[in-house]
């Protein structure tokens, strides 16, 4: 759902939220359906696809306890560098 807070994306952007989409989750791997993740608002070009757990889990999720982060020793940066070597590949 888009915020009220931010403006819409633009077309370019809208075509790399639907490449991101078809990416396994960033985190675990797990296969889509994702969901992606703007690591700063409204910047969608630095958005990873996260599943439901790696993204909203209140244990595993990167706006809960972040166990799954941690345990694979990633942060933010190393789940868009992931997103955008698989991208690119």
């Amino acid at each position: 759902m888009q915020s009220k807070n931010k403006p819409s994306p633009s077309a370019a952007a809208r075509r790399h939220i639907a490449a991101l989409k078809d990416q396994p989750c960033a985190v675990c791997d797990e296969p889509v359906p994702v969901e992606i993740h703007e690591i700063k608002q409204g910047q969608w070009f630095t958005s990873v696809p996260l599943c439901t757990d790696c993204h909203r889990g209140p244990l595993l999720g990167i706006h809960g306890q972040k166990r799954a982060w941690s345990i694979r020793h990633m942060d933010e940066l190393d789940a868009l560098a992931k997103t955008v070597e698989r991208v690119l590949a």
